[in-house]
């Protein structure tokens, strides 16, 4: 495990997948072919204290959604790569983008088209609940599934990795200037 710690302190861009990852996976479409996703809260906050502190977002989606589009935009994130059945490409892109090495990278997938990518990674993150071949070739697997909390944990394993996140949590107490005793 300290080998994937320390892996994981070098991590400056974590690039996620949507289907499974962000969501449980499940597609939702109206009558009219609207497309409806659910997204946890908690993983949302996540991204936000991840990115506060330095550390980047992307995504890479095989499918191409005007919600994921408008929860990335709240989120500040602004590599977003959607419509990639193969997602290679959209990989290459970024990489010329971010001018990282694939040390400082990393990718949490769910499903065997999230391979190509993983695989050429130092460190690759699967969901609790991704296909156990993914399972199996990722270098770390998250306590919780996709879209109940995996994109948190996540992000609380790579600022903990990094020293950051007791400071960061630490943040949102209330420290009152007042210090005399209540009464």
């Amino acid at each position: 495990m300290q080998d994937i710690i320390d892996k994981a302190r070098h991590i400056e861009l974590v690039i996620f997948d949507i289907d499974g990852v962000m969501t449980d996976g499940s597609l939702f479409f109206g009558d009219d072919g609207q497309e409806y996703k659910a997204f946890n809260s908690f993983d949302g906050h996540g991204l936000r204290m991840l990115q506060e502190c330095g550390v980047n977002v992307a995504v890479i989606t095989g499918r191409k959604s005007s919600v994921v589009e408008h929860r990335m935009t709240d989120l500040g994130v602004s590599l977003l790569y959607q419509g990639y059945r193969d997602k290679t490409p959209a990989f290459q892109t970024l990489l010329k983008e971010v001018n990282l090495t694939r040390e400082q990278i990393t990718y949490v997938g769910d499903d065997v088209v999230d391979l190509p990518i993983m695989s050429q990674l130092n460190l690759a993150i699967a969901v609790q609940n991704a296909h156990p071949f993914v399972k199996q070739h990722a270098h770390w697997i998250t306590p919780r599934c996709g879209g109940q909390g995996a994109v948190r944990d996540v992000c609380e394993f790579i600022l903990e990795a990094k020293g950051l996140l007791n400071d960061k949590l630490h943040t949102y107490l209330h420290q009152p200037t007042d210090t005399s005793p209540i009464r």
